[in-house]
């Protein structure tokens, strides 16, 4: 009798498990087989299993190994760099500034946000491109110009994706700051405490789970970045801008080696995963 409440309970989680386990566990669990075979895309009537062969042949791959790199310099400079760095400075000087300030700029760093991902690329595309925007402004300022989208590419996707994302991070800092006691901040300031004192001293220590849960919100979401890359350069120019999710597109769809894709892909699925742990570590700490 006593298992019999605990089913009536569990019940209504049905539907929502029974739909898990179809798109969501289910695709994953054959996407997993797929990375263990031969998988063409055409030109292949059966496929077979190859076990660890693909996994090798992306550690032995050149090319996986640049993208690894430029999937790391990435995320470092545009999301735990960029995005988490500029969106904390938005936050707190936002608190300090005048009400329509603090209108003119939300607005136009939210716009950005939600701005869909293949428009935001091609404004970047249209500003970084030799004869863009900002060519026209160093010209302006008799500076020489060049090909950004050649000489710097993954400088310049990664600008771009500081440029589209910042506004997460800067409303997620913005709600943490407002957290913090008033009288915390008064009293530094009565002790002598200066500006950069108080920031390393009290603000980033209180809110320090608040960075936490941002830097794993926005490295997820960096290293998931498609969209924002192929209008811009396509991974080029080569693959000097060709991160993983580029690269698992080309093998996947454009070789047409779909089992050798998905392996790269589920190789993205452990970095995220990792990166997931170790956060999550770090949230478990105690302030």
């Amino acid at each position: 009798m006593s298992g019999r409440p605990r089913v009536a309970r569990a019940l209504p989680l049905a539907p929502a498990l029974v739909l898990l386990v179809l798109f969501l566990a289910g695709p994953i669990a054959y996407c997993a087989y797929i990375a263990f075979t031969d998988l063409q895309l055409t030109g292949q009537a059966h496929s077979s299993f190859v076990g660890l062969a693909n996994f090798r042949r992306a550690f032995h791959d050149d090319a996986f190994l640049n993208a690894v790199w430029l999937t790391l310099v990435f995320t470092v400079l545009s999301s735990l760099v960029g995005q988490n760095t500029l969106g904390l400075a938005l936050a707190a000087l936002m608190r300090r500034a005048s009400r329509p300030v603090r209108t003119l700029t939300g607005t136009v760093v939210i716009t950005a946000w939600v701005l869909p991902e293949v428009v935001a690329g091609f404004l970047l595309y249209a500003f970084f491109r030799r004869e863009g925007t900002l060519n026209a402004i160093l010209a302006h300022l008799h500076l020489p110009a060049q090909n950004w989208l050649f000489t710097l590419p993954i400088l310049a996707v990664s600008f771009a994706n500081v440029w589209r994302g910042t506004a997460f991070s800067m409303l997620v800092y913005s709600a943490a700051l407002d957290e913090i006691p008033g009288e915390i901040t008064e009293a530094a300031e009565v002790d002598g405490a200066g500006g950069w004192r108080r920031m390393w001293h009290i603000t980033l220590p209180m809110i320090r789970r608040s960075i936490g849960t941002n830097l794993m919100l926005n490295t997820l979401q960096t290293l998931s970045v498609f969209g924002l890359i192929w209008v811009m350069t396509r991974g080029g120019p080569g693959d000097r801008s060709q991160t993983l999710p580029l690269f698992m597109y080309e093998q996947a769809f454009q070789n047409s080696m779909i089992g050798y894709g998905t392996a790269v892909a589920l190789l993205l699925l452990l970095v995220g995963s990792l990166f997931s742990v170790l956060y999550l570590r770090l949230l478990r700490t105690e302030v």
